[in-house]
């Protein structure tokens, strides 16, 4: 029987898929724009104000004129945000009192893709339940709202004045290596740098429409290592296309993710008595070295499902305020509610200031665990319970590999991929578990 609270249209994050597809087009955008101001008349907000914000793909004027429309038929006040990082519409939402916050972007996704996805007036992305609901609301009317004229609004000033507050101290001698991905963060990231007297050398900074996330930004981190080796720069900064994710590297050259970001910042957090409810909130994805380096420090870490929007539900629950995911979601709830690219780098910098250590010493309090990861593409998702070769292996490496390592099997939120993890001892171990596991998912599912 399928499950009547599946939702059809929103992923892990947001409503996404190729541009000019069966749902990212100009006619769906309108349809579920007109749902979600039907959503918030049903909740007792009329001519609430949406914020609408969107990276640099060009499809992006075109949805936002669609989203608009139907929003403005439902009974909304829409407002253009024009190009903008996520992060920075999800704060303008609580600045302006929106009712509704959306941003146009498919994130780290190629220009041929795009997405929508929406932040409630608290400037937290919706739940589950709240996107289902606005499902509910869609119909299939050819157009439900004639296009209209949005009004604009500039909140880029705001976003950046509360940025430059972070930091206790300029940043005068400091060289940076900024890529921002061709992306929403190119006007924005390097103005908080530069403000600060920082020295910024600027990769993926030529949006054309076509070229967010073009071998650069934080799925390419190529470009930054080669460039901070060349500048002898102090560190590189890589977002992805929306600006809430954050990827490293020191001053030689070598990438820090998510885990290593967020270990430096939990235990920089426990030595000064500052981490919320000594919790570090991190995904099923993250690297059992994270957990061994908090506990060393005195912390304990929480893990919740992948996506952005369950590392802050887990927050919530417990108490904490840092959190996030290996790929370079960060979140800082005590900054910012949602993740945000520019605050995790700067959060690393105040603590490169205050203990005088380069990068590439910080990032030596997390040893990881060996890892080693594969992704299959399947035909159907079938259910992992049913599954009794993959189960029986699953459960054997479990059993051998005890508390010195751990496994993980789930399929994608957003491909037709089984999506595999194994960490052990050693190398060798991992290898091996992983070979194991992709045999038993041949065995068991029909791979293409």
């Amino acid at each position: 029987m399928a499950d009547s609270n599946a939702r059809k249209f929103f992923g892990t994050d947001g409503v996404r898929g190729p541009y000019g597809g069966p749902v990212i087009n100009e006619r769906f955008a309108r349809q579920l724009g007109a749902a979600a101001g039907r959503w918030l008349v049903e909740r007792g907000v009329k001519n609430g104000l949406v914020l609408i914000g969107r990276d640099t793909r060009s499809s992006g004027v075109a949805l936002e004129r669609a989203l608009g429309a139907g929003l403005a038929a439902a009974g909304a006040r829409p407002c253009s945000l024009g190009v903008l990082p996520t992060p920075a519409v999800s704060r303008a939402v609580g600045v302006e009192s929106a009712a509704l916050g959306v941003v146009i972007t498919a994130s780290h996704n190629p220009a041929g893709d795009n997405g929508i996805k929406f932040f409630g007036a608290n400037g937290m992305k919706l739940s589950d339940g709240q996107e289902l609901q606005i499902e509910r609301l869609i119909s299939d009317e050819a157009n439900p709202g004639a296009d209209v004229p949005l009004t604009a609004r500039d909140m880029t000033g705001n976003y950046l004045a509360a940025m430059e507050e972070l930091l206790p101290a300029t940043l005068d001698g400091w060289s940076i290596v900024l890529d921002t991905a061709n992306g929403a963060t190119v006007h924005t990231s390097s103005a908080v740098l530069r403000d600060l007297n920082a020295e910024v050398w600027c990769i993926g900074s030529e949006p054309n429409g076509e070229n967010i996330n073009a071998d650069v930004g934080s799925e390419h981190p190529e470009k930054m290592s080669e460039a901070v080796r060349s500048h002898g720069a102090r560190l590189g900064i890589a977002h992805d296309g929306d600006g809430d994710r954050c990827v490293l590297c020191d001053e030689t050259g070598a990438v820090l993710d998510g885990d290593e970001i967020l270990t430096i910042l939990a235990t920089h957090a426990l030595a000064y008595g500052r981490l919320a409810a000594n919790t570090l909130v991190v995904t099923v994805q993250s690297n059992l070295g994270v957990d061994a380096a908090i506990a060393a420090a005195g912390g304990r870490v929480v893990r919740s499902a992948v996506g952005d929007r369950y590392v802050i539900e887990k927050m919530l629950a417990e108490g904490a305020t840092l959190g996030g995911e290996s790929s370079g979601h960060i979140i800082c709830s005590e900054i910012a509610p949602t993740g945000d690219g520019l605050v995790a780098a700067l959060k690393v910098i105040e603590v490169m200031l205050t203990t005088g250590e380069p990068l590439s010493a910080l990032r030596r309090r997390l040893v990881k665990f060996p890892q080693l990861t594969s992704a299959i593409k399947v035909r159907e998702k079938k259910s992992l319970a049913s599954l009794p070769t993959l189960g029986d292996v699953i459960a054997a490496l479990e059993s051998e590999l005890g508390s010195r390592g751990r496994v993980l099997v789930r399929y994608s939120g957003t491909e037709a991929k089984l999506r595999l993890l194994v960490e052990g001892p050693t190398n060798a171990v991992v290898r091996d578990g992983l070979a194991r596991i992709e045999a038993a998912v041949r065995a068991d599912l029909d791979v293409p």
